[in-house]
């Protein structure tokens, strides 16, 4: 029994990569950070406008430089060193915060200028988030990539509930907004650490040289060309339009429960908490389209079977239910882009990710809104996500590479990574470290990785 539960606990395996390990515990304090100013920003543009159309506008501004540069910046990321673009964009999100604590302290009280270091702040995340997803399957070895995801989402997930806890704290002080913006700027140094301590990880072939609007088009026709790539952006983009109510959530406690907002709200990282304290399995299936079908279907049911109930306890346990489903499809579907496209094409497919996660939960809030006025509170919740259950098991059946898909791990040298009965173009990653130092004992592949 002891075996058996320790083999379902949480991996921590990629943790004795040293260089992974700083890079989680960077990314870990930076997401808390993060999370602090995305609570911070909202309520100091609505304590100047008293106007939730001007908040509304603080993710409308974002949403064009994330699509714009997350594309673009997946097309640099296949050209240059990886860690040097990881560094420059994560030093531009910096200096924003240091602009927005600037502007807080000496209290500035322009609305077009917080919306100007939203935008630029978006502009430059998107980049760094597609530099920063290539960068894993370099650092670890292949057969250790869904469990760092899984440690990369519970860190982020970590972050999503303390960090609007520490920020109603900050911003009730006087100051408020400053000391919210001044503690995410030192919490992102742990990240421009980690980061600085990284090998240089460069690209290991030269690609042809290209203009970047033909490598992202390069990009989007690789991914169009090759049924497990374009099935699995497909069944995350049917979970996030079709099956995600966090829109109805305002409307629920107010109509259907009589208050439990913040229970609803928290649900579902709590969920993907819970999951990930047991996903030590996760790295042991290899069926990882069949495995994505079955996390976003289980999702999906959890998710219908929570707008159809009245009662607040049993749809808040549901939502803990897709919460954990939902860890399981966000770590298989990340594993998938990165392990199953060669090197040359993982920032750019990196970047189309940053843009389906980005702009996915916007066009699932408009449908979810535009649905609930037009049918009710029920359907729009309940009644999508069936829709979105049928059409993602029927789009998985129907596609066969995908349904089949099965990752070989791990990868060696001599046999690079492929998937029975789907052919893989990755291939296995190697390089040469920055030292004798910071060489890291070989898993059949050699990974970069610094001490």
């Amino acid at each position: 029994m002891s075996e058996r539960l320790r083999g379902a606990a949480l991996d921590t395996r990629p943790l004795s990569v040293p260089a992974f390990r700083r890079l989680l515990a960077g990314q870990g304090l930076s997401y808390i950070g993060t999370m602090i100013t995305e609570v911070a920003v909202p309520l100091q543009v609505y304590g100047l406008t008293h106007s939730s159309l001007y908040v509304g506008l603080t993710g409308l501004v974002g949403l064009a430089p994330l699509v714009a540069f997350g594309l673009y910046g997946g097309a640099i990321a296949d050209r240059v060193d990886r860690r040097r673009l990881y560094l420059v964009s994560a030093t531009v999100t910096w200096a924003v915060t240091l602009a927005l604590f600037v502007q807080a302290l000496v209290g500035a009280r322009s609305v077009g200028l917080l919306l100007g270091l939203v935008a630029l702040q978006a502009a430059a995340f998107a980049v760094s988030s597609a530099a920063r997803g290539a960068i894993i399957p370099r650092v670890v070895p292949a057969a250790l990539v869904p469990a760092a995801n899984t440690l990369n989402y519970t860190a982020g997930n970590l972050g999503q509930v303390a960090g609007p806890l520490v920020a109603g704290v900050l911003v009730g002080l006087p100051h408020g907004f400053a000391w919210a913006y001044g503690v995410d700027a030192v919490l992102f140094t742990a990240l421009l650490y980690s980061t600085v301590r990284l090998p240089p990880l460069r690209m290991q072939r030269e690609l042809p040289q290209r203009g970047g609007v033909r490598m992202v088009w390069d990009g989007l026709r690789f991914i169009g060309s090759h049924p497990v790539l374009w099935m699995s952006f497909a069944a995350d983009i049917a979970a996030m339009v079709l099956a995600m109510p966090t829109a109805l959530f305002p409307e629920a406690a107010s109509t259907r429960f009589h208050g439990g907002a913040g229970l609803l709200y928290s649900a579902v990282a709590v969920g993907s908490l819970v999951a990930a304290a047991f996903s030590g399995w996760i790295g042991k299936v290899s069926r990882q389209g069949r495995a994505l079908t079955v996390a976003v279907a289980a999702w999906a049911v959890a998710i219908a079977a929570a707008g159809a109930t009245h009662s607040l306890p049993l749809t808040v346990g549901l939502l803990i239910c897709a919460g954990a489903a939902d860890l399981v499809s966000a770590v298989y579907r990340q594993t998938i882009l990165q392990t199953y496209a060669p090197d040359e094409m993982r920032g750019r497919l990196q970047g189309v990710f940053t843009v389906v996660v980005a702009g996915g939960p916007r066009l699932g809030d408009l449908r979810a809104g535009a649905m609930a006025s037009a049918t009710g509170l029920t359907l729009a919740w309940s009644g999508a996500a069936v829709a979105c259950l049928v059409l993602v098991v029927g789009a998985a059946l129907a596609v066969r590479p995908f349904w089949r898909y099965a990752a070989s791990s791990p990868c060696s040298a001599s046999s690079p990574c492929s998937a029975s009965s789907s052919s893989s173009p990755s291939s296995a990653s190697s390089a040469s470290s920055a030292s004798s130092d910071d060489a890291l004992p070989r898993s059949q592949t050699v990974h970069e990785a610094g001490r």
